[in-house]
């Protein structure tokens, strides 16, 4: 079975569709590599880019489209309603196929040195923090590109890689090494992104919610709407339909209607099949019932 890493850059840039092509570009060129998915979304400000390869291939995709970001991504203007501290916020590396998470942690910090060679102050998180309290991509972000000019000078924040000052053109970076991850929103037909942020808190396992997810409340500007923004880090244990509907229940308090979802990136056909088996209550339900799941074996 071949080595095979999947990693999940998001570029804090969604607005300019010809910068997020160039960045994108860079994943095209290496030809060992599929780029799986990208997107990119107004009101986030941001772009999500999902690629697959043979670990030193991905690694030079990566480092390639963070050296373009770094170049035409000026922080120092950007607004978004997604939380983000740098123009290459996030780069997360997954285990896919004889690949382990040690290796994948090995392959942060390869990338994560090469962003800091850029300038720009690096932090590591989930299985490739070096400590306990850089685990929580959250907890390393919180502050925001406006807050880091002063958290990094405080103790405990010196980066891991690059400058121990901020960039002011590119913020930070945060290169990390994790679990495979659904990216899973809610929209609402409210305005009021304080309800849309009661009901995150709520879903939220830190908030007392589910265990495996993540979760913050967001206002969709183009659209009046507000997001339940989420972060399922364990599917098969916090299941997508149970935190959609977790996200209904609360709702109703508020008198508040679902009016969409979306998922950003790509998703495991098992956390479909999940909801496909829950909606329809399919009795013994297995997945090689499913007709291309046959033909391809």
């Amino acid at each position: 079975m071949a080595k095979l890493v999947e990693c999940v850059p998001n570029f804090s840039e969604g607005r300019n569709k010809e910068v997020v092509e160039k960045i994108v570009d860079e994943v095209r060129k290496v030809k060992e590599v599929t780029l799986l998915d990208y997107s990119s979304d107004e009101d986030h400000n941001r772009s999500v880019v999902t690629m697959i390869g043979e670990p030193a291939k991905v690694k030079e995709a990566v480092i390639n489209a963070a050296k373009v970001a770094v170049s035409l991504i000026d922080m120092s203007v950007h607004q978004g309603a997604h939380p983000r501290f740098g123009a290459v916020d996030v780069v997360p590396f997954t285990p896919v196929s004889d690949i382990t998470m040690e290796e994948c942690v090995e392959l942060a910090n390869e990338v994560g040195k090469a962003i800091g060679e850029m300038g720009v102050p690096v932090y590591l998180y989930e299985d490739a923090a070096k400590k306990p309290e850089r685990k929580n991509l959250a907890d390393v972000r919180k502050g925001q590109y406006e807050g880091f000019f002063d958290k990094i000078k405080e103790e405990g924040w010196a980066p891991d890689y690059g400058p121990n000052e901020m960039n002011a053109k590119s913020g930070c970076s945060a290169v990390g090494a994790r679990v495979s991850l659904i990216a899973f929103n809610v929209n609402l037909d409210t305005a009021d992104v304080d309800i849309a942020t009661a009901i995150a808190k709520k879903v939220r396992f830190i908030g007392g919610g589910l265990r495996f997810v993540k979760a913050i409340g967001l206002k969709l500007e183009e659209r009046n709407q507000t997001q339940v923004s989420m972060n399922l880090v364990n599917y098969e244990k916090s299941s997508v339909y149970q935190a959609f509907e977790m996200i209904k229940m609360e709702a109703r308090r508020y008198g508040v209607n679902v009016v969409g979802t979306e998922v950003i990136g790509t998703v495991p056909m098992k956390a479909l099949l999940d909801c496909a088996e829950y909606y329809l209550q399919i009795e013994n339900f297995d997945i090689s019932q499913i007709l291309e799941k046959r033909l391809l074996g």
